[in-house]
Protein backbone atom coordinates (compact mmCIF):
# COMPACT_ATOMS: atom_id res chain seq x y z
CA UNK A 1 0.00 0.00 0.00
CA UNK A 2 1.23 3.71 -0.72
CA UNK A 3 1.50 5.92 2.03
CA UNK A 4 0.28 9.57 1.67
CA UNK A 5 -0.67 11.97 4.70
CA UNK A 6 -3.77 13.08 5.36
CA UNK A 7 -3.82 16.26 7.21
CA UNK A 8 -6.96 17.53 9.49
CA UNK A 9 -6.38 21.30 10.47
CA UNK A 10 -9.64 23.27 11.67
CA UNK A 11 -9.24 27.14 11.35
CA UNK A 12 -10.90 30.01 12.06
CA UNK A 13 -14.01 30.94 10.75
CA UNK A 14 -14.63 33.93 8.53
CA UNK A 15 -17.91 34.66 9.97
CA UNK A 16 -18.02 36.06 13.73
CA UNK A 17 -21.21 34.59 15.66
CA UNK A 18 -22.85 36.53 18.40
CA UNK A 19 -20.49 35.92 21.56
CA UNK A 20 -17.05 36.15 20.04
CA UNK A 21 -14.81 37.33 21.91
CA UNK A 22 -12.29 39.90 22.01
CA UNK A 23 -8.76 39.03 21.02
CA UNK A 24 -7.26 39.99 24.35
CA UNK A 25 -9.84 37.54 26.30
CA UNK A 26 -9.11 34.63 24.08
CA UNK A 27 -7.87 31.15 25.37
CA UNK A 28 -4.19 30.43 24.44
CA UNK A 29 -3.71 29.20 21.17
CA UNK A 30 -2.48 25.49 23.46
CA UNK A 31 -5.69 25.34 25.39
CA UNK A 32 -7.10 22.88 23.45
CA UNK A 33 -5.52 19.13 24.68
CA UNK A 34 -6.51 15.59 23.96
CA UNK A 35 -6.99 13.82 26.49
CA UNK A 36 -7.82 10.47 24.68
CA UNK A 37 -8.69 9.04 21.23
CA UNK A 38 -9.89 6.13 19.55
CA UNK A 39 -11.85 5.20 16.16
CA UNK A 40 -14.22 2.59 15.00
CA UNK A 41 -15.69 1.51 11.88
CA UNK A 42 -14.92 -1.36 8.72
CA UNK A 43 -12.23 0.75 7.51
CA UNK A 44 -10.34 1.18 11.02
CA UNK A 45 -10.81 -2.39 12.39
CA UNK A 46 -8.56 -3.57 15.29
CA UNK A 47 -5.18 -3.84 15.43
CA UNK A 48 -5.03 -1.80 12.11
CA UNK A 49 -4.68 1.99 13.68
CA UNK A 50 -2.02 3.34 15.52
CA UNK A 51 -2.12 6.56 17.37
CA UNK A 52 0.97 8.79 18.55
CA UNK A 53 0.09 12.12 20.89
CA UNK A 54 2.30 14.87 21.27
CA UNK A 55 3.95 15.60 24.88
CA UNK A 56 2.36 18.49 24.79
CA UNK A 57 -1.31 16.62 23.76
CA UNK A 58 -2.08 19.17 20.94
CA UNK A 59 -1.40 16.96 17.97
CA UNK A 60 -2.65 13.72 17.47
CA UNK A 61 -1.58 11.08 14.69
CA UNK A 62 -3.53 8.04 13.14
CA UNK A 63 -2.13 5.69 11.32
CA UNK A 64 -4.52 3.94 9.06
CA UNK A 65 -3.68 -0.23 7.44
CA UNK A 66 -6.87 -1.12 6.43
CA UNK A 67 -8.90 2.42 4.90
CA UNK A 68 -8.73 1.18 1.83
CA UNK A 69 -11.54 0.89 -1.04
CA UNK A 70 -11.68 -1.10 -4.18
CA UNK A 71 -13.80 -1.59 -7.29
CA UNK A 72 -13.64 -3.66 -10.19
CA UNK A 73 -12.45 -7.19 -11.25
CA UNK A 74 -11.55 -9.20 -8.31
CA UNK A 75 -13.05 -7.49 -5.89
CA UNK A 76 -16.02 -8.24 -3.07
CA UNK A 77 -18.77 -5.46 -3.13
CA UNK A 78 -18.14 -4.92 0.92
CA UNK A 79 -15.08 -3.33 -0.66
CA UNK A 80 -16.15 -0.47 -2.26
CA UNK A 81 -17.31 1.42 1.30
CA UNK A 82 -15.47 1.91 4.04
CA UNK A 83 -15.56 4.38 7.04
CA UNK A 84 -13.12 5.15 10.01
CA UNK A 85 -14.97 7.26 12.85
CA UNK A 86 -12.39 9.22 14.83
CA UNK A 87 -12.99 9.91 18.59
CA UNK A 88 -11.37 12.42 20.10
CA UNK A 89 -11.64 13.27 24.02
CA UNK A 90 -10.46 16.74 24.11
CA UNK A 91 -10.56 19.38 27.53
CA UNK A 92 -10.31 23.03 26.63
CA UNK A 93 -11.17 26.27 28.81
CA UNK A 94 -14.66 26.46 31.33
CA UNK A 95 -16.64 28.99 29.85
CA UNK A 96 -15.92 28.65 26.16
CA UNK A 97 -16.48 27.21 22.91
CA UNK A 98 -14.36 26.35 19.82
CA UNK A 99 -15.81 25.77 15.96
CA UNK A 100 -14.12 23.00 13.73
CA UNK A 101 -14.87 25.14 10.26
CA UNK A 102 -12.19 24.37 7.79
CA UNK A 103 -9.93 21.11 6.97
CA UNK A 104 -7.89 19.02 4.71
CA UNK A 105 -7.38 15.89 3.73
CA UNK A 106 -4.65 14.26 1.22
CA UNK A 107 -4.35 10.67 0.11
CA UNK A 108 -3.86 8.48 -3.16
CA UNK A 109 -6.53 7.24 -5.57
CA UNK A 110 -6.12 5.46 -8.72
CA UNK A 111 -9.39 5.09 -11.33
CA UNK A 112 -10.08 4.25 -14.06
CA UNK A 113 -12.75 5.39 -16.24
CA UNK A 114 -16.48 4.63 -15.35
CA UNK A 115 -15.37 5.08 -11.57
CA UNK A 116 -16.17 7.48 -9.25
CA UNK A 117 -15.08 7.94 -5.76
CA UNK A 118 -16.33 9.58 -2.87
CA UNK A 119 -15.60 11.06 0.36
CA UNK A 120 -17.64 11.61 2.89
CA UNK A 121 -16.46 13.63 6.14
CA UNK A 122 -19.16 14.45 9.00
CA UNK A 123 -18.12 16.63 12.07
CA UNK A 124 -20.09 16.45 15.37
CA UNK A 125 -19.81 16.36 19.23
CA UNK A 126 -21.16 13.37 21.20
CA UNK A 127 -23.34 15.93 23.52
CA UNK A 128 -24.92 17.46 20.49
CA UNK A 129 -25.31 14.57 17.72
CA UNK A 130 -28.16 16.27 16.06
CA UNK A 131 -25.68 19.23 15.15
CA UNK A 132 -23.67 17.96 11.93
CA UNK A 133 -21.99 18.91 9.03
CA UNK A 134 -21.08 16.55 6.36
CA UNK A 135 -18.81 17.78 3.24
CA UNK A 136 -17.87 15.62 0.76
CA UNK A 137 -15.46 15.57 -2.67
CA UNK A 138 -16.22 13.30 -5.55
CA UNK A 139 -13.40 12.51 -7.96
CA UNK A 140 -14.20 11.26 -11.57
CA UNK A 141 -12.04 8.50 -13.17
CA UNK A 142 -9.96 8.57 -16.40
CA UNK A 143 -6.96 10.55 -17.57
CA UNK A 144 -4.53 11.15 -14.91
CA UNK A 145 -6.35 9.33 -12.32
CA UNK A 146 -5.84 6.36 -14.25
CA UNK A 147 -2.37 5.90 -13.39
CA UNK A 148 -2.94 6.85 -9.71
CA UNK A 149 -2.18 10.20 -7.82
CA UNK A 150 -2.24 12.16 -4.51
CA UNK A 151 -5.66 13.67 -3.75
CA UNK A 152 -6.13 16.74 -1.67
CA UNK A 153 -9.98 17.24 -0.08
CA UNK A 154 -10.45 20.57 1.17
CA UNK A 155 -13.86 21.18 3.41
CA UNK A 156 -14.91 24.25 4.01
CA UNK A 157 -17.73 24.42 6.31
CA UNK A 158 -20.01 27.51 5.80
CA UNK A 159 -20.18 29.74 8.58
CA UNK A 160 -24.21 28.64 8.73
CA UNK A 161 -23.62 25.27 10.10
CA UNK A 162 -20.49 25.63 11.99
CA UNK A 163 -19.84 23.13 14.54
CA UNK A 164 -19.65 24.22 18.37
CA UNK A 165 -18.34 22.49 21.00
CA UNK A 166 -20.03 22.13 24.03
CA UNK A 167 -20.25 24.62 27.16
CA UNK A 168 -17.71 23.35 29.62
CA UNK A 169 -14.12 21.74 29.86
CA UNK A 170 -14.36 18.34 28.05
CA UNK A 171 -16.10 17.51 24.57
CA UNK A 172 -16.34 14.39 22.28
CA UNK A 173 -15.40 15.49 19.26
CA UNK A 174 -16.30 13.13 16.45
CA UNK A 175 -15.04 12.92 13.01
CA UNK A 176 -16.64 10.45 10.78
CA UNK A 177 -14.85 9.52 7.81
CA UNK A 178 -16.64 7.57 4.53
CA UNK A 179 -15.09 6.78 1.52
CA UNK A 180 -17.42 4.97 -1.23
CA UNK A 181 -16.46 3.96 -5.35
CA UNK A 182 -19.30 3.57 -7.62
CA UNK A 183 -18.96 2.65 -11.33
CA UNK A 184 -20.90 2.39 -14.29
CA UNK A 185 -18.52 -0.20 -16.03
CA UNK A 186 -17.87 -3.66 -14.70
CA UNK A 187 -14.35 -4.07 -15.98
CA UNK A 188 -12.83 -1.20 -14.66
CA UNK A 189 -10.52 -0.67 -11.63
CA UNK A 190 -10.68 1.76 -8.98
CA UNK A 191 -9.11 2.28 -5.34
CA UNK A 192 -8.53 5.14 -2.96
CA UNK A 193 -6.79 4.67 0.43
CA UNK A 194 -6.73 7.03 3.38
CA UNK A 195 -3.37 6.27 4.97
CA UNK A 196 -2.51 8.86 7.53
CA UNK A 197 -4.34 11.51 9.58
CA UNK A 198 -3.70 14.32 11.66
CA UNK A 199 -5.46 16.44 14.07
CA UNK A 200 -3.90 18.88 15.71
CA UNK A 201 -4.63 22.29 17.84
CA UNK A 202 -1.69 23.97 17.73
CA UNK A 203 -2.27 27.46 16.73
CA UNK A 204 -5.41 29.73 17.32
CA UNK A 205 -6.21 29.70 14.23
CA UNK A 206 -6.73 26.99 14.04
CA UNK A 207 -10.24 27.25 15.88
CA UNK A 208 -12.98 30.04 16.93
CA UNK A 209 -13.90 31.04 20.11
CA UNK A 210 -16.79 32.36 21.59
CA UNK A 211 -18.07 32.51 25.19
CA UNK A 212 -21.01 29.95 26.13
CA UNK A 213 -24.06 31.47 26.60
CA UNK A 214 -25.15 32.12 30.22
Amino acid sequence: MRSYAAILFPVLAAATPIGIIGNGDQPSPDSIQIVSASSSGNGCPQGTVTTDISPDRTVITFGFDGFQTLIGPGTQVTDRTKNCQLHLNLKYPGGFQYALVDSTYHGYAQLEKGVTGTFFSTYYFSQDASATTTTRTSITGGGAWEGGQVYTKEDKIPTTSVIWSPCGQTGLLNINNRIALTSTNATAFGQISDDDATVAFTQQLHVNWQTCKQ
